[in-house]
């Protein structure tokens, strides 16, 4: 609800108007989720994926009490020091955000991992960020040193994976790969 003048009224009046989606600003709040989850859902519920990662004949769900009371002392943490102590054993950290996530925006996240201390802040600070390709179209922004990269996907909310499905590939197999730089 917002809180609009009109020239007739002597004092406000409430006007409702859908909020932005956090997880993606250029969508309109629209219940739980703007994102269809079926085909995870359906992928993850078929019966040779599920044997093939061993797990039980439970029906896989997106989101369940158990496991969101077992990990809810994990929300909000500050994960800087684990994280550093990760980049300072040289193993490869990649940060992604799509620039249109409110939540953790890009802007914050950016900052975050600028301020993050490990033993390569400086060099990472004045690393530049350069253009990302994919098939000759820039689709973000990449900031690289070491063992730390850090991407900001253009046209792409909290799921980068089904904002930018190409994007969200390529970027996985060039990190995997070690060519992400």
């Amino acid at each position: 609800m917002t809180w609009a003048n009109d020239i007739t009224s002597p004092r406000p009046r409430r006007v409702h108007r859908p909020m932005a989606w956090y997880y993606d600003i250029r969508k309109r709040a629209e219940g739980d989720s703007n994102y269809n989850y079926s085909r995870i859902n359906n992928f993850l519920n078929n019966q040779m994926v599920k044997d093939a990662l061993r797990v039980s004949d439970r029906p896989f769900s997106l989101s369940s009490s158990i496991v969101y009371e077992a990990m809810k002392g994990d929300i909000m943490r500050n994960y800087d020091v684990k994280i550093s102590a990760l980049l300072d054993d040289g193993i490869k950290v990649l940060i992604y955000v799509g620039d249109y996530y409110l939540l953790c925006n890009h802007l914050e996240n950016s900052e975050w991992v600028l301020n993050m201390k490990w033993y390569a802040k400086e060099e990472f600070g004045k690393a530049p960020s350069l253009p990302y390709f994919v098939d000759n179209e820039e689709v973000g922004l990449l900031r690289s040193y070491g063992p730390l990269s850090f991407l900001r996907v253009y046209n792409a909310g909290h799921m980068v994976s089904m904002d930018q499905q190409k994007v969200a590939l390529h970027m996985i197999r060039n990190w995997m790969q070690g060519e992400l730089n």
